[in-house]
Formats: C-alpha cells, structure tokens, sequence
C-alpha cells in the first residue's frame, strides 16, 4: 500500500497558540508543532500499517524549537492512523505510533532536557 501524497508548510515566528490547519485538502490535515529546545531537520508520517517511512515532507526545509509546520494530505488519501519520526539536526530521532489524524489537528513535540524524555501530545 503506498500513501498519497504529504506536503508540509512552515508557518514561521513564535507560536502563543497554534490554529488548526484549514481542512482544505485532507481530512488527515494536522500542524506539527516543536516545543523541544531543538531543531528538527526531518519529519517523517507514514500509514500505520506499513513499514515504510516514505520521504522527509520538510524536504529542504527545517523545523526550528517553538515554530509548527502544517501537514497536508490529499484528499484521496483514506488512512486515519499514522505514524510520526523526527530527526534531529545532530541525527538524534524519535518514533510515535498510531495518531488517529482525522480526529486531531496538531501534535507537539517536547523533550525535558533533565530525564531526557521525549513525548508527543495531540489534540
């Protein structure tokens, strides 16, 4: 099974709050938000189902602490359980598995620097 296409869009500056991303295109749409004091330099989504991570939908691009990227879906895209990799720009990763993203809108990634946890929390 291959997923359909995924685009990400940065949204720059300081984020107070994040809006939910317009749900223009897929029912899957969601913005990743980085809340862990580093820069992600690699974010992966694939279908929970399938072993593959696909392709880095930042492409070029890179994540910066305290910014979000929407995540995009095609509309022919049917999944609603997907897993999530980042990578850190020291090559550091972290892996969630299963979000259900057509009954969420944003993930926020943090990291506590004194247990060195990681953790996801969705909404």
């Amino acid at each position: 099974m291959t997923a359909a296409p995924v685009v990400a869009t940065l949204v720059t500056g300081t984020l107070a709050g994040t809006a939910s991303p317009a749900r223009a295109e897929g029912k899957q749409n969601f913005t990743l938000v980085n809340k862990t004091g580093y820069v992600i330099s690699e974010v992966y989504v694939s279908p929970a189902k399938v072993d593959d991570w696909e392709e880095d939908v930042l492409g070029a691009d890179e994540l910066d602490n305290g910014e979000a990227v929407n995540i995009a879906f095609s509309r022919k895209e049917k999944s609603c359980h997907w897993d999530l990799k980042v990578i850190y720009d020291d090559g550091e990763s972290a892996e969630w598995a299963d979000f259900d993203l057509c009954a969420i809108s944003q993930i926020a990634i943090s990291y506590n620097r004194k247990t060195g946890e990681t953790w996801a929390t969705s909404q």
